[in-house]
C-alpha cells in the first residue's frame, strides 16, 4: 500500500460505491537526490480526492527501502506512518460500513480521535486546513495554537479551558501588546473547537466555557480606516517619481474601483473575468461556506482599463491572469506566499504615501472600507452596497457599515461647536 505520486509520496486509501478496500498505485516521480516528500494518506470517494498528512518527509529512496529496512530511524518512520494509515483506515471503514461516510463526518471522527487535549485537536484542525488547501485558516490556526501554548503548555485538557481560564489568557494577551480585535481571533478559534470536541462528547453542555454568564469573546471596534473623496484623490495623485510606487498606488486603486475587492481575488483575476465592461468574481472568503454562491460583478471604468494597460499581462488570452504575478498551477503555500508578498509590498508604499500626504493607517484594506463609506456617503442603497461587497445579507453590511456612520456622527457633533 505504498507508492508516490510527483511531489509527494502517497499511502492509498481507495473507497467508492462499494465496498472499502485499499490498493496501491505506482506513479511515476521526478527523483530529486536527497529531497524529503511528505507522506499522506489520500482517501478517494465518488471521485473526490483528500489528502490527510502523516507528519512524515522522507526521500524517494528512503521511500522504496522503507518495506524491508531493518534501519532503526527508518522502522521507527516506518512504524507511525502506518499506525496513522490505520487509524485513517479504521475510521473510514467504520464510517462506510454505517452508510454515513463523508469526508465531513471523517474529520469530525479524526478530530476526536487526537486525543483528550485542546493541544491536539488544534493540530487535528491544521492537518484539515491543510489537506483541503485551505492555507489562510491552516496559517490563523497555527498562529493561534503558537499563542496558546505560549500561555499554557502543551498538554491543556479540555477540563482545563474553563471561563477563568479564558480570562485568564485575554489578560496575557493583552499584557502581551495584543488588541482586543486579534484576542478575540484566538478565542474564536479556540470556541470553534471547543464546539467540536463538544459535538463529539469529549466535553459535556456544563463544561461548556462561552456564552452569557460565562466567558464573551471580546470584539475589537477596529480602526476607521474609510477614507474620503478627497484623501482618495490625493493618493490617486501622488507620485514620488518611481515605478514601484505608482504600480502598488494603482493597484490599490484598482482594488477601491473594484467593489473593494481584496488583494487574494485582485491578484487571481484572469481575462476570461472580463465580460463585456464588468468583471465578475466570486470572493474566495465565503465561496468555500457559503451555500449560495453570489457571483460579484464591477463595471471597468477607463481608469481600470488604464492601469491593466500599464500594467497588466500584455499577452490576453482569456487563461492569462490579469496582472503577471502568477502563473498558474502554485501549489497553495506558494499561492498564498505570493499574495503575502504583494500585498506587503503595497502596504509599504502605501506607508510612504500616507506619511507624505498625513493620512494615517492607509493600507490594501482601506479600499474596500472607502468603497463601501464613499457609496453609503453618496446615498447608495444599502442592498446596492452589500451585494457589491458579496455580503451574505444586510445585517452583515449593516454591521460593517456602522462604524462608518458613528465617524460621521462624531464629526457633525463637532460642527455644532465650531464658533470660528
Amino acid at each position: 500500500m505504498f507508492s508516490s505520486t510527483h511531489g509527494c509520496i502517497t499511502i492509498f486509501s481507495f473507497h467508492d460505491d462499494r465496498d472499502p478496500e485499499i490498493e496501491a498505485k505506482n506513479y511515476e516521480t521526478k527523483r530529486i537526490a536527497g529531497k524529503k516528500y511528505p507522506v499522506k494518506i489520500r482517501i478517494c470517494h465518488k471521485r473526490e480526492r483528500k489528502y490527510y498528512p502523516t507528519g512524515k518527509k522522507i526521500s524517494i529512496d528512503e521511500w522504496e527501502e522503507l518495506p524491508k529496512t531493518k534501519k532503526s530511524e527508518l522502522v521507527k518512520v516506518r512504524n507511525e506512518i502506518q499506525t496513522s494509515f490505520k487509524i485513517v483506515d479504521d475510521v473510514v471503514r467504520e464510517l462506510f460500513n454505517a452508510d454515513c461516510f463523508s469526508f465531513e463526518a471523517l474529520n469530525i471522527r479524526l478530530g476526536r480521535g487526537t486525543g483528550q487535549t485542546l493541544n491536539t485537536a488544534f493540530k487535528a484542525k491544521i492537518n484539515i486546513l491543510e489537506s483541503e488547501g485551505r492555507v489562510g485558516s491552516h496559517l490563523y490556526y497555527r498562529v493561534a495554537l503558537k499563542s496558546i501554548t505560549g500561555f499554557s503548555g502543551n498538554d491543556i485538557k479540555f477540563s482545563d479551558v474553563t471561563p477563568d481560564w479564558l480570562g485568564r489568557y485575554e489578560k496575557h494577551l493583552l499584557k502581551d501588546g495584543k488588541k482586543y480585535t486579534t484576542i478575540g481571533m484566538y478565542t474564536r478559534a479556540i470556541r470553534t473547537i471547543i464546539n467540536e470536541a463538544k459535538r463529539n462528547g469529549q466535553i459535556k453542555e456544563s463544561q461548556y466555557p462561552f456564552g452569557k454568564n460565562r466567558y464573551e469573546i471580546p470584539t475589537g471596534e477596529g480602526r476607521k480606516l474609510a477614507l474620503n473623496m478627497q484623501q482618495i484623490k490625493s493618493i490617486v495623485s501622488y507620485s514620488d517619481g518611481t515605478e514601484a510606487t505608482e504600480r502598488f498606488r494603482d493597484l490599490w486603486f484598482f482594488s477601491y474601483l473594484c467593489n473593494g475587492i481584496n488583494f487574494a481575488d485582485l491578484l487571481k483575476l484572469k481575462y476570461s473575468n472580463i465580460d463585456g465592461d464588468e468583471i465578475c468574481f466570486y470572493r474566495q472568503k465565503t465561496i468555500r461556506t457559503s451555500k449560495v454562491k453570489k457571483e460579484i460583478r464591477a463595471v471597468v471604468t477607463a481608469e481600470m482599463r488604464a492601469m491593466i494597460d500599464r500594467w497588466g499581462n500584455p499577452d490576453r488570452s482569456t487563461g492569462n491572469f490579469i496582472f503577471p504575478y502568477f502563473k498558474g498551477g502554485e501549489p497553495p503555500m506558494r499561492e498564498k506566499a505570493i499574495i503575502l508578498d504583494i500585498t506587503k509590498r503595497t502596504n509599504k508604499r502605501l506607508k510612504v504615501i500616507g506619511a507624505a500626504l498625513g493620512i494615517e493607517g492607509l493600507s490594501t484594506y482601506s479600499a474596500r472600507h472607502s468603497f463601501a463609506s464613499v457609496l453609503k456617503r453618496s446615498g447608495a442603497n444599502i442592498a446596492f452596497i452589500s451585494e457589491s461587497l458579496g455580503h451574505s445579507d444586510l445585517k452583515t453590511t449593516e454591521t460593517y457599515l456602522a462604524s462608518f456612520e458613528k465617524d460621521e456622527r462624531r464629526k457633525n457633533a463637532e460642527l455644532l461647536t465650531r464658533f470660528d
